[in-house]
């Protein structure tokens, strides 16, 4: 059995529950397992110290607070747009749209208020303040 070390590759699969037992999301849902190397930023740093000794086969439910599962939210990823920008488009609350970064790649941003000619676009994880649970179940360990 090979045991999670901080330079391992982990294939699990993960159930994401909100305090509420809501599911944000989950692996089962995409019928594939997630697969990831250990300190490569894909997970926050304390997440990864909950999976460190648990070994193939095994399942946990880790709970963590907002700061240590998505951070919290940034006043400063939240922007105003001019609703010219979304020409043909509609515009919904709650909408999630792609926008081009900076460096070229695509950033999913959430229309959170449409008032007149203005648009709110906020950038933060849908998740971010949020205390979570993840359920894991470690199906491989390299």
């Amino acid at each position: 059995m090979s045991v999670i070390t901080a330079s391992s590759t982990v294939t699990l699969h993960f159930t994401i529950k909100l305090k509420d037992g809501s599911v944000a999301d989950s692996t089962h849902n995409m019928g594939k397992p997630a697969k990831f190397s250990m300190g490569d930023g894909s997970l926050s740093p304390n997440f990864e110290q909950c999976l460190i000794g648990l070994q193939t086969g095994d399942s946990k439910a880790i709970e963590l607070d907002a700061e240590d599962a998505f951070g919290m939210a940034n006043p400063d990823f939240i922007q105003y747009m001019d609703k010219t920008r979304f020409s043909g488009q509609d515009l919904e609350v709650g909408t999630i749209m792609a926008f081009s970064g900076p460096d070229g790649s695509e950033i999913p941003g959430i229309i959170s208020e449409v008032n007149g000619e203005s648009v709110k676009v906020d950038f933060n994880h849908p998740l971010a303040g949020q205390a979570v649970i993840f359920d894991v179940e470690i199906l491989n360990v390299d």
